[in-house]
Protein backbone atom coordinates (compact mmCIF):
# COMPACT_ATOMS: atom_id res chain seq x y z
CA UNK A 1 0.00 0.00 0.00
CA UNK A 2 2.55 2.48 1.08
CA UNK A 3 4.41 1.54 -2.42
CA UNK A 4 1.36 1.99 -4.14
CA UNK A 5 0.60 5.51 -2.41
CA UNK A 6 4.42 6.57 -3.29
CA UNK A 7 3.94 6.26 -7.15
CA UNK A 8 0.26 7.51 -7.35
CA UNK A 9 2.22 10.86 -5.73
CA UNK A 10 5.26 10.36 -8.80
CA UNK A 11 2.41 10.13 -11.37
CA UNK A 12 0.65 12.99 -10.14
CA UNK A 13 4.19 15.20 -10.05
CA UNK A 14 5.19 13.71 -13.77
CA UNK A 15 1.16 15.17 -14.79
CA UNK A 16 2.07 18.23 -13.62
CA UNK A 17 5.53 18.63 -15.34
CA UNK A 18 3.65 17.13 -18.84
CA UNK A 19 0.21 19.95 -18.09
CA UNK A 20 3.49 22.37 -18.08
CA UNK A 21 5.90 21.38 -21.10
CA UNK A 22 2.27 21.44 -23.35
CA UNK A 23 1.45 25.05 -21.84
CA UNK A 24 4.92 25.92 -22.64
CA UNK A 25 4.68 24.53 -25.92
CA UNK A 26 1.37 26.59 -27.18
CA UNK A 27 2.72 29.15 -25.90
CA UNK A 28 6.01 29.19 -28.67
CA UNK A 29 3.72 28.38 -31.52
CA UNK A 30 1.60 31.68 -30.73
CA UNK A 31 4.69 33.57 -30.50
CA UNK A 32 6.15 31.79 -33.64
CA UNK A 33 2.91 33.00 -35.23
CA UNK A 34 3.23 36.41 -34.51
CA UNK A 35 6.93 36.59 -36.13
CA UNK A 36 6.17 35.24 -38.95
CA UNK A 37 3.98 37.88 -40.07
CA UNK A 38 6.73 40.33 -39.81
CA UNK A 39 8.83 38.51 -41.76
CA UNK A 40 6.55 37.54 -44.24
CA UNK A 41 5.62 41.33 -44.35
CA UNK A 42 9.87 42.45 -45.15
CA UNK A 43 9.74 39.67 -47.32
CA UNK A 44 6.67 41.45 -49.62
CA UNK A 45 8.14 44.68 -49.22
CA UNK A 46 11.37 42.71 -50.58
CA UNK A 47 10.05 41.23 -53.66
CA UNK A 48 8.26 44.40 -54.55
CA UNK A 49 11.80 46.05 -54.26
CA UNK A 50 13.21 43.63 -56.62
CA UNK A 51 10.25 44.19 -59.24
CA UNK A 52 11.10 47.65 -59.25
CA UNK A 53 14.84 46.71 -59.97
CA UNK A 54 14.36 44.44 -63.05
CA UNK A 55 12.76 47.44 -64.73
CA UNK A 56 15.96 48.97 -64.86
CA UNK A 57 18.15 46.08 -65.36
CA UNK A 58 18.01 42.15 -65.80
CA UNK A 59 19.01 39.98 -63.50
CA UNK A 60 22.53 38.86 -64.58
CA UNK A 61 22.55 35.16 -66.33
CA UNK A 62 25.59 34.17 -64.82
CA UNK A 63 26.49 30.38 -63.91
CA UNK A 64 27.24 29.41 -60.42
CA UNK A 65 31.25 29.19 -59.46
CA UNK A 66 30.84 25.67 -58.35
CA UNK A 67 28.97 22.68 -59.08
CA UNK A 68 27.69 21.03 -55.82
CA UNK A 69 24.37 22.05 -54.09
CA UNK A 70 23.96 22.74 -50.29
CA UNK A 71 21.18 21.53 -48.15
CA UNK A 72 19.81 23.99 -45.45
CA UNK A 73 17.76 21.51 -42.68
CA UNK A 74 16.22 22.89 -40.05
CA UNK A 75 15.24 19.99 -37.46
CA UNK A 76 14.49 19.87 -33.91
CA UNK A 77 16.40 21.20 -30.87
CA UNK A 78 15.24 19.05 -28.40
CA UNK A 79 12.95 15.88 -27.31
CA UNK A 80 9.46 15.10 -26.55
CA UNK A 81 8.52 15.70 -30.08
CA UNK A 82 7.75 12.50 -31.75
CA UNK A 83 9.61 11.56 -34.45
CA UNK A 84 9.84 15.55 -36.22
CA UNK A 85 13.81 15.02 -37.13
CA UNK A 86 12.88 11.71 -38.42
CA UNK A 87 10.10 12.91 -40.56
CA UNK A 88 12.37 15.82 -42.08
CA UNK A 89 15.38 13.39 -42.84
CA UNK A 90 13.53 10.79 -44.34
CA UNK A 91 12.52 13.76 -46.74
CA UNK A 92 16.04 14.78 -47.27
CA UNK A 93 17.03 11.20 -48.20
CA UNK A 94 14.28 10.79 -50.81
CA UNK A 95 15.16 14.14 -52.38
CA UNK A 96 18.82 14.75 -52.11
CA UNK A 97 22.16 13.15 -52.76
CA UNK A 98 24.49 11.72 -49.82
CA UNK A 99 27.12 13.79 -51.79
CA UNK A 100 25.19 17.35 -50.83
CA UNK A 101 26.67 19.48 -48.38
CA UNK A 102 24.42 19.65 -45.14
CA UNK A 103 23.63 22.64 -43.08
CA UNK A 104 21.65 21.25 -40.57
CA UNK A 105 20.34 23.45 -37.72
CA UNK A 106 18.50 21.72 -34.23
CA UNK A 107 21.04 19.52 -32.18
CA UNK A 108 18.89 17.05 -32.88
CA UNK A 109 19.11 16.73 -36.32
CA UNK A 110 22.53 17.13 -35.92
CA UNK A 111 22.33 13.79 -34.10
CA UNK A 112 19.96 12.09 -36.47
CA UNK A 113 22.24 13.02 -39.71
CA UNK A 114 25.51 11.80 -37.43
CA UNK A 115 23.94 8.51 -37.16
CA UNK A 116 22.82 8.18 -40.64
CA UNK A 117 26.11 8.81 -41.63
CA UNK A 118 26.33 12.08 -43.65
CA UNK A 119 28.57 14.57 -44.06
CA UNK A 120 28.20 17.99 -42.32
CA UNK A 121 29.46 21.30 -43.70
CA UNK A 122 27.64 23.43 -41.09
CA UNK A 123 25.90 23.16 -37.99
CA UNK A 124 24.21 25.68 -35.07
CA UNK A 125 21.50 24.89 -32.68
CA UNK A 126 18.22 25.76 -33.47
CA UNK A 127 16.37 29.01 -31.59
CA UNK A 128 14.93 28.74 -28.09
CA UNK A 129 12.77 31.18 -28.49
CA UNK A 130 11.29 32.81 -32.14
CA UNK A 131 12.82 36.10 -31.42
CA UNK A 132 16.08 34.68 -32.06
CA UNK A 133 15.53 33.70 -35.42
CA UNK A 134 16.69 36.77 -37.52
CA UNK A 135 19.61 36.20 -35.76
CA UNK A 136 20.12 32.88 -36.87
CA UNK A 137 19.23 33.51 -40.03
CA UNK A 138 21.66 36.18 -40.78
CA UNK A 139 24.63 34.36 -39.88
CA UNK A 140 23.05 31.16 -42.23
CA UNK A 141 22.92 33.34 -44.87
CA UNK A 142 26.64 34.96 -44.83
CA UNK A 143 27.83 31.40 -43.91
CA UNK A 144 25.66 30.57 -47.27
CA UNK A 145 26.64 33.32 -49.53
CA UNK A 146 30.35 33.37 -48.74
CA UNK A 147 30.61 29.38 -49.39
CA UNK A 148 28.82 30.24 -52.58
CA UNK A 149 31.22 33.04 -53.63
CA UNK A 150 34.04 31.03 -52.79
CA UNK A 151 33.01 28.14 -55.18
CA UNK A 152 31.74 25.64 -52.41
CA UNK A 153 28.55 24.99 -54.27
CA UNK A 154 26.14 26.46 -56.98
CA UNK A 155 23.05 25.94 -55.58
CA UNK A 156 21.26 25.84 -52.22
CA UNK A 157 17.54 24.55 -51.59
CA UNK A 158 16.18 24.41 -47.39
CA UNK A 159 14.05 21.60 -45.84
CA UNK A 160 12.14 22.48 -43.30
CA UNK A 161 8.49 21.43 -41.46
CA UNK A 162 5.74 23.69 -41.41
CA UNK A 163 2.32 22.92 -39.05
CA UNK A 164 -0.32 21.08 -40.64
CA UNK A 165 -3.68 19.77 -39.87
CA UNK A 166 -3.03 16.58 -37.93
CA UNK A 167 0.57 16.95 -38.18
CA UNK A 168 3.72 18.70 -40.04
CA UNK A 169 4.43 18.68 -43.50
CA UNK A 170 7.74 19.25 -45.22
CA UNK A 171 8.84 21.72 -47.50
CA UNK A 172 11.82 21.84 -49.99
CA UNK A 173 12.20 25.22 -51.11
CA UNK A 174 14.99 26.03 -53.46
CA UNK A 175 17.10 29.35 -52.47
CA UNK A 176 19.65 29.89 -55.54
CA UNK A 177 19.80 30.20 -58.26
CA UNK A 178 17.11 32.75 -57.16
CA UNK A 179 13.81 32.43 -59.49
CA UNK A 180 13.48 35.69 -60.57
CA UNK A 181 10.26 35.00 -62.25
CA UNK A 182 8.50 35.29 -58.94
CA UNK A 183 8.61 38.97 -59.76
CA UNK A 184 7.37 40.74 -62.38
CA UNK A 185 9.15 44.12 -63.66
CA UNK A 186 6.98 46.91 -62.14
CA UNK A 187 7.33 50.81 -63.02
CA UNK A 188 9.06 51.86 -60.54
CA UNK A 189 7.83 55.90 -61.10
CA UNK A 190 10.53 58.14 -60.43
CA UNK A 191 12.33 55.89 -57.88
CA UNK A 192 16.10 57.59 -57.09
CA UNK A 193 18.44 54.93 -56.97
CA UNK A 194 21.76 55.42 -54.41
CA UNK A 195 23.48 52.22 -56.10
CA UNK A 196 23.11 51.00 -59.71
CA UNK A 197 20.58 48.65 -60.26
CA UNK A 198 22.91 45.71 -60.98
CA UNK A 199 24.12 46.19 -57.28
CA UNK A 200 21.27 47.08 -55.98
CA UNK A 201 19.47 43.36 -57.50
CA UNK A 202 22.07 41.26 -55.54
CA UNK A 203 21.81 42.66 -52.15
CA UNK A 204 17.75 42.80 -52.78
CA UNK A 205 18.00 38.99 -53.55
CA UNK A 206 20.25 38.12 -50.49
CA UNK A 207 17.76 39.88 -47.84
CA UNK A 208 15.10 38.24 -49.65
CA UNK A 209 17.26 34.92 -48.75
CA UNK A 210 17.51 36.05 -45.50
CA UNK A 211 13.44 36.15 -45.11
CA UNK A 212 13.75 32.49 -46.86
CA UNK A 213 15.49 31.27 -44.28
CA UNK A 214 13.82 33.53 -41.13
CA UNK A 215 10.86 31.79 -42.48
CA UNK A 216 11.98 28.44 -42.44
CA UNK A 217 13.28 28.83 -39.10
CA UNK A 218 10.05 30.19 -37.80
CA UNK A 219 7.50 27.52 -39.53
CA UNK A 220 9.66 24.80 -38.09
CA UNK A 221 10.19 26.10 -34.53
CA UNK A 222 6.48 26.46 -34.43
CA UNK A 223 6.15 23.00 -36.25
CA UNK A 224 8.37 21.08 -33.81
CA UNK A 225 6.49 23.07 -30.61
CA UNK A 226 2.86 21.52 -32.33
CA UNK A 227 4.62 18.02 -32.47
CA UNK A 228 5.54 18.35 -28.61
CA UNK A 229 1.90 19.30 -27.49
CA UNK A 230 0.56 16.31 -29.42
CA UNK A 231 2.99 14.14 -27.68
CA UNK A 232 2.55 16.04 -24.55
CA UNK A 233 -1.36 15.01 -25.30
CA UNK A 234 -0.32 11.33 -25.81
CA UNK A 235 1.58 11.64 -22.62
CA UNK A 236 -1.39 13.23 -20.41
CA UNK A 237 -3.45 10.71 -21.71
CA UNK A 238 -1.32 7.35 -20.87
CA UNK A 239 -0.88 9.52 -17.44
CA UNK A 240 -4.42 9.63 -16.76
CA UNK A 241 -5.26 5.88 -17.66
CA UNK A 242 -2.36 4.49 -15.67
CA UNK A 243 -3.43 7.16 -12.79
CA UNK A 244 -6.67 4.91 -12.96
CA UNK A 245 -5.23 2.02 -12.53
CA UNK A 246 -3.23 2.71 -9.57
CA UNK A 247 -6.11 4.37 -7.77
CA UNK A 248 -8.19 1.13 -8.54
CA UNK A 249 -5.23 -1.16 -7.10
CA UNK A 250 -4.76 1.26 -4.42
CA UNK A 251 -8.50 1.21 -3.11
CA UNK A 252 -8.68 -2.67 -3.83
CA UNK A 253 -5.62 -2.53 -1.71
CA UNK A 254 -7.44 -0.56 1.13
CA UNK A 255 -10.37 -3.31 0.72
CA UNK A 256 -8.15 -6.01 1.58
CA UNK A 257 -6.74 -4.36 4.57
CA UNK A 258 -10.05 -3.87 5.93
CA UNK A 259 -11.48 -7.05 5.09
CA UNK A 260 -8.57 -8.68 7.10
CA UNK A 261 -9.00 -6.00 10.08
CA UNK A 262 -12.67 -7.51 9.94
CA UNK A 263 -11.85 -10.84 10.23
CA UNK A 264 -8.84 -10.77 12.50
CA UNK A 265 -11.70 -9.11 14.56
CA UNK A 266 -13.80 -12.05 14.57
CA UNK A 267 -11.16 -14.83 15.24
CA UNK A 268 -10.30 -12.67 18.57
CA UNK A 269 -14.04 -12.41 19.22
CA UNK A 270 -14.45 -15.56 19.10
CA UNK A 271 -11.06 -16.74 20.31
CA UNK A 272 -12.17 -14.85 23.93
CA UNK A 273 -15.51 -16.45 23.54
Amino acid sequence: MADITARIDTVHKLESVIKAMRGIAASRVQEANQHLQSVRSYAATIGTGISQVLARVPPADERPNGEGHAVVVFAAEQGFAGGFSDRVFDHVARQFDAKDTLFVVGDRGVSEAVERGWPLGWQAPMVSQPALALGLATRLTDVLFERLAAGAFGSISVVHAAPAAGGADIHVDRLVPFDFDRFPAADDGDALFSLSPTVMLESLVQEYVFAQLAEAALLSFAAENEARMRAMIAAQDNTAETLAQMVATSRQLRQEEITEEILELAVSGLAQS
